[in-house]
């Protein structure tokens, strides 16, 4: 197995403090302080895995080990994760040698139906596992209220929004080689995506945190599109739902998205977000934007505010907040005709 001894770092990539030898974590922002090079080998095991190396793929993961504290989530999720593909490897090779043995003995008695047979089985193993991930369950419930407030179309429609909205976290956690749940909804109040954040930089926090509404925003454009081409209300509905919903979830505060991103921001990067939500507030006439506003503006008085600005992060929140602004500018509000 290829490994990688960390090299010497003596301060935070992210806050600047000095470290202590051999740190691997930042003692005061909990930044991994070979994160960067961890996200690398992560994204090459993951490519190597599609590609079906799972030996390389292997070694790809145990070697971010060394770069991670022992007992932090992501150690524990990757020596896991290598125990998996290590059984993968060896389930393979039985198959390899002889594809014949690698068939149920069951199947041998079938004759020319064993291929349908065996199908079928395998349908059934994946309708299964399928049904195993807790978030459809909850996704069906999730539905079936809005169903009920706003009718089939509407209901399935925003019911979907949200699902793309989480799926933008989910995607760009899975994609850092990070451990996370599928989304859970809660319905009537939201939805949520679990993942181990421990020891990730803050502008990764906020760059999965700001995934949501950017992925939201392109739902919402797709959304506005159709409307221009049929002239469906229906579709200019769930446009400006979409985009005033992923803008809401933009506001700095608590559990929202914008909350999560705001870590990332300094006291002067906040006051950047104040003005331009107040700007799009003011221009567009909608309000939610002086929501975003306000929350920007308590986050002045807050003392969460890092010792270092993310250039990064401000061009990522106002450009999601902007163009979630031009899709409520460019579809109507009025009018839509929705049941």
């Amino acid at each position: 197995m290829s490994s990688i001894t960390p090299e010497l770092i003596q301060k935070c990539p992210r806050c600047a403090k000095d470290l202590p030898p051999g740190a691997l974590e930042c003692p005061q922002c909990l930044t991994l302080v070979h994160g960067d090079t961890m996200e690398q080998l992560a994204a090459h095991a993951r490519s190597l895995e599609a590609h079906g190396d799972l030996q390389e793929a292997r070694e790809r993961w145990l070697a971010c080990l060394p770069l991670l504290p022992a007992k932090s989530k992501q150690a524990e999720w990757i020596r896991e994760h290598a125990r998996q593909l290590e059984l993968g490897m060896h389930a393979e090779q039985p198959a390899q040698a002889n594809p014949q043995t690698a068939r149920p003995k069951w199947a041998k008695w079938l004759g020319p139906l064993a291929p349908i047979a065996l199908m079928l089985a395998k349908f059934k193993t994946f309708l299964l596992a399928i049904f195993k991930f807790k978030f459809l369950l909850s996704f069906a419930a999730y539905i079936g209220l809005y169903w009920a407030l706003w009718g089939p179309k509407f209901g399935i429609g925003f019911a979907v929004l949200v699902l793309i909205h989480e799926m933008g976290h989910f995607i760009d956690i899975k994609r850092r080689g990070l451990p996370a749940d599928m989304p859970v909804f809660l319905p009537g109040l939201g939805a949520y995506v679990r993942w181990q954040a421990m020891g990730v930089t803050l502008e990764t926090r906020a760059a999965v945190s700001l995934a949501g509404p950017l992925a939201g925003w392109f739902a919402a454009a797709v959304c506005g599109l159709i409307w221009h081409y049929t002239g469906n209300g229906l579709w200019a509905a769930l446009a400006r739902t979409s985009a005033w919903f992923n803008a809401l979830n933009l506001i700095p505060i608590w559990i929202l998205d914008g909350g999560s991103a705001a870590f990332a921001l300094s006291k002067l990067e906040r006051g950047i977000v104040l003005v331009v939500s107040a700007a799009l507030g003011y221009a567009l006439g909608e309000s939610v934007f002086y929501f975003v506003a306000a929350g920007a503006a308590w986050r002045l008085f807050t003392h969460d505010a890092p010792p270092e600005p993310s250039n990064s992060t401000t061009a990522y929140f106002v450009a999601v907040l902007t163009a979630l602004g031009l899709v409520m500018w460019l579809v109507p509000g009025h009018g839509t005709g929705v049941r």
